[in-house]
């Protein structure tokens, strides 16, 4: 595992057209070259390239086509940026291990958990690659994993960390110790749920894995704001700072300036 003595930025590279944030995306080679280039100079500690959206109501693309995306991404990466440190968000376990075997990345972001592929757990395991295990509320009747409820759930938070606590003990049993979890704000939760799971944060540090928040820009925020994705940076710097507060290791950024400066700046408080 990399080191973690202080908070990460995680910058996201979206090489789809499907994202919810237009400006995350990026198809060309030279639009991709220029935006992990500006990540890296800002102060990314970790690129995340996704090349299938999971926003509420998207269709997944094939594997094939994921992986097609993917790989002309990451060739383009390793060619600027051979010691980047770079993770892949897919749920699909195939895709996982070529871009781990024939790109040398080094973190796989499943959001799914290990629900939309039972062999994503094998394969982390066989690969030795720290994994970021999400919790979704997947409803299986459904082939969105980012669905949003119409009611509460009243015990999200114990139904989080109970799930995230039997997943993390299976992974332990195969192998597998590089784990990273995250409460996965947004997925098959209602506008509620996540504030309520963000109020207790630090209580997820009881499962002993570093943590990992991704709210940028996120409905959670610009819903109750009354704006758009695009009006919601002010608000999702106010909740990368409560989640630094909390303990997260890693915010996974679509500004990745602004999120460098929140970290510097509670960092500096909790030293003083």
């Amino acid at each position: 595992m990399f080191p973690l003595d202080k908070p990460l930025v995680m910058g996201i590279l979206n090489v789809t057209e499907e994202s919810f944030y237009a400006a995350s995306r990026a198809f060309l080679p030279e639009a991709i070259a220029m935006a992990a280039k500006s990540m890296l100079d800002q102060g990314a500690d970790i690129i995340d390239i996704g090349a299938c959206s999971t926003k509420p109501g998207a269709s997944p693309i094939d594997e094939e086509e994921e992986m097609r995306r993917l790989g002309s991404a990451l060739k383009v990466i390793r060619d600027i940026a051979p010691e980047a440190l770079i993770s892949v968000d897919t749920f699909r376990s195939a895709v996982a291990e070529q871009c781990v075997s024939e790109y040398g990345v080094q973190l796989i972001n499943d959001v799914s958990g290990g629900q939309l592929d039972t062999r994503m757990f094998d394969t982390v395991a066989r690969l030795q690659v720290p994994y970021i295990l999400t919790h979704s509320n997947y409803d299986n009747k459904k082939t969105d994993i980012n669905n949003t409820p119409t009611t509460s759930d009243n015990n999200i938070f114990q139904s989080t960390m109970h799930s995230l606590a039997q997943s993390i003990n299976t992974l332990h049993l195969m192998g597998v110790n590089d784990i990273i979890i995250d409460p996965g704000f947004g997925f098959g939760k209602t506008l509620d749920d996540n504030y309520h799971l963000l109020g207790h944060l630090e209580e997820l540090h009881m499962l002993d894995c570093p943590l990992l928040v991704g709210v940028s820009r996120k409905s959670m925020i610009y819903n109750h704001l009354g704006c758009t994705p695009e009006e919601a940076l002010n608000g999702t710097t106010a909740m990368h700072t409560i989640a630094l507060m909390k303990g997260a290791h890693i915010l996974r950024v679509h500004d990745v300036k602004e999120a460098v400066e929140a970290i510097r700046i509670v960092e500096k408080l909790k030293h003083s």
